[in-house]
């Protein structure tokens, strides 16, 4: 029986998806495709290759802090899944978060088998991917590092490429000569006419010893950083953190980069298993067209979208009504808050806006208009100078920290639900239509005790409303900043 780990690497922004996706709400959590968001599919698509000799244990999620309770919450919809949140304490690249993962998966068993992938690719053929993760399963037990290969349907330039060479082994898989950058329009089309070579995936394959053995030779100063970091991690709730000052100062390096461009031709052994599933990483607006459902007019249709004489467009409402008239070749995504128009052969360049935003310190590069929070949510529905309007919802039996604003006062209408109100020495219980004041610089806590969720209309107001204006007391999230 060869022991499984699954391990998903979560930690990616998705720039290239913006506005719908966002630092604060990155791609991996959105659903493109399906009902379900890529990082559930992602969990649930390595959870699925048990079989007669293969045995899957508690999935390894390596994130940042930051989506911790995205992470969580999604995963508490997959019922069948058990899994272990590794949080990164500053974005170091995928090297260090798969060592994390690798130093936990050995001290929880034998040196298991690791099934590496990406939370933010989406793939149309489960049946082929895992019949080739078995097959690269039975083939990394020995030592050997296994990298799914993708079967080029096209000579794409935005992804890396992997060249084969000599025949088929014993669970069809190739040896690897070389990985190659991401290539020119000419040099890709060679590629695929070659017939030699594939694409990149990111899905790797490897027993943790394998992958310790490879970056302590490589690359030690990657490997020791993140040793040393990993020993004096600390644990809470469902979450393990390793130590942030010994973290920040591992040098931020990929997987590729690291260790996998560095195996052809050293005593490292590294083979590649092909896939075709339909594949995509959703790189960008162009990718998301591509994987949809098209109508007879080349159409990506969305939300509340409409269209007439339209061809070949991406149209994705979703707040508002959003209609296109006459147009060719278009990616239009509408939020409650931002609007893209974009050739869509040009959806590559959207993270030029999103470093702009950034630059202006626009918020909109970060946040949407609705932030999720480990309690539930918010809205921001309405604001000006001196006032602000949020549309508050918490969940079943959670609550918002104990806390205070030094700069306003709010005022709290329950439109559904129960509200336990702590204001000050006062607790207090208000029902629908009912309302409180919440002076500036009280102390204060909205709680939900009942079994549906809470509604409330929050009215601020004040000299400043930033949301850094929190002072907490207590937090059973452990958020003091």
């Amino acid at each position: 029986m060869i022991n499984v780990v699954p391990v998903v690497l979560c930690g990616g922004s998705g720039t290239r998806l913006w506005p719908l996706s966002r630092s604060g709400f990155p791609k991996q959590f959105l659903v493109l495709s399906g009902t379900t968001s890529l990082f559930q599919q992602a969990v649930e698509r390595v959870n699925a290759i048990a079989d007669s000799d293969i045995q899957i244990s508690q999935t390894l999620v390596v994130t940042n802090e930051e989506h911790r309770f995205l992470a969580l919450d999604q995963l508490r919809e997959l019922k069948a899944v058990h899994a272990t949140l590794l949080l990164e304490p500053i974005a170091r690249n995928t090297a260090p978060a798969l060592t994390l993962a690798a130093l936990r998966a050995i001290e929880q068993g034998d040196d298991p088998v690791l099934v590496v992938t990406p939370a933010d690719q989406t793939i149309t053929d489960q049946v082929a991917l895992t019949s080739a993760l078995q097959s690269a399963v039975r083939a990394a037990a020995d030592g050997t590092i296994i990298i799914l290969g993708i079967t080029p349907t096209a000579p794409e330039t935005g992804y890396g490429y992997i060249k084969r060479q000599g025949g088929v082994k014993a669970f069809g898989e190739f040896s690897v000569a070389q990985f190659a950058e991401k290539p020119d329009a000419a040099t890709a089309q060679q590629y695929m006419d070659s017939g030699n070579y594939c694409w990149n995936s990111g899905m790797f394959v490897l027993r943790a010893s394998t992958w310790l053995k490879a970056l302590r030779q490589f690359r030690p100063d990657v490997a020791g950083a993140t040793e040393q970091s990993w020993k004096e991690r600390s644990s809470d709730a469902q979450f393990i953190r390793p130590t942030k000052t010994i973290f920040a100062s591992i040098p931020s390096e990929s997987i590729d980069y690291a260790v996998m461009e560095k195996c052809p031709g050293s005593d490292i052994a590294i083979n590649m298993v092909p896939l075709a599933a339909g594949w995509n990483d959703l790189g960008a607006w162009d990718a998301v067209w591509q994987v949809g459902a098209q109508d007879g007019n080349g159409n990506v249709m969305q939300g509340d979208a409409f269209q007439a004489d339209t061809t070949n467009s991406l149209i994705y409402a979703s707040s508002r009504l959003v209609s296109a008239v006459g147009v060719d070749n278009l990616v239009i995504v509408e939020t409650a808050d931002a609007v893209l128009v974009a050739d869509r052969s040009q959806s590559q360049h959207v993270k030029k806006v999103v470093a702009m935003l950034e630059k202006s310190e626009r918020g909109e590069h970060a946040l949407h208009r609705k932030v999720h929070r480990p309690w539930g949510w918010y809205d921001s529905i309405d604001e000006a100078e001196r006032f602000k309007v949020k549309r508050i919802n918490v969940k079943p039996g959670a609550s918002l920290s104990l806390q205070k604003h030094h700069h306003r006062a709010e005022h709290w209408i329950v439109v559904k639900g129960t509200a336990e109100v702590t204001c000050g020495e006062k607790v207090i219980l208000l029902t629908e239509n009912q309302s409180t004041y919440i002076p500036l610089g009280e102390v204060h806590r909205l709680k939900n005790p009942g079994a549906i969720p809470l509604e409330i209309i929050e009215v601020q107001s004040g000299s400043y409303l930033g949301e850094d204006d929190i002072v907490r007391f207590e937090d059973v999230y452990g958020r003091f900043v």
